[in-house]
């Protein structure tokens, strides 16, 4: 596999601080703090955290962990080694860029119907829709497409059918959880 200095190499390190970046709330919750919690989280997220739920905090850990191997994606998207490293990263690459754009998507795509009028929540949850429309969306998007231009500049064709392969597993268990409800 090649690489690509220049803005190829910068998406790989806005990649790095996008996923530090976010896996700071995640680490602060889990920890205790509800530190930007209350007014831009579901409440129910936030009660559990709130109530030390064993298996909550475990997410809140993994999550945090996860996005900190996002973060070391990105870094290694700017330094491809070797063929299996490349390809792997290729399809970690795609595979984030395709989850992230689809779940912010989701929360951009809702926000914008409750905003609109065409679908109904809680009243009480209105501003929360509007945190999910304007913060945590744009967020999930951005850095799905920071994902997809660090991967698209640091793959030669042959690394894209791993890119592609990984943007297609991720599109499908997107699709399975959220028709089975679980995403």
């Amino acid at each position: 596999m090649s690489i690509k200095s220049g803005t190829g190499t910068r998406w790989g390190y806005a990649v790095a601080v996008w996923g530090v970046l976010f896996a700071i709330p995640s680490f602060l919750w889990a920890m205790g703090s509800t530190f930007g919690a209350r007014s831009t989280v579901a409440p129910e997220l936030v009660r559990l955290a709130q109530d030390r739920v064993p298996w909550f905090l475990a997410v809140l850990w993994v999550t945090g962990f996860l996005k900190l191997a996002g973060a070391a994606i990105g870094l290694g998207l700017t330094r491809l080694r070797g063929r299996l490293a490349a390809r792997s990263l290729a399809f970690c690459g795609g595979g984030a860029a395709v989850l992230l754009v689809w779940h912010g998507g989701l929360f951009v795509v809702h926000g914008l119907l409750v905003e609109t009028g065409a679908a109904a929540v809680d009243p009480d949850l209105a501003g929360l829709t509007r945190w999910y429309l304007y913060l945590w969306g744009p967020w999930f998007i951005a850095g799905g497409l920071a994902f997809a231009a660090a991967t698209a500049a640091h793959v030669r064709p042959v690394g894209r059918r791993f890119a592609a392969t990984g943007a297609l597993g991720a599109l499908l268990l997107s699709l399975a959880s959220t028709a089975t409800g679980l995403g």
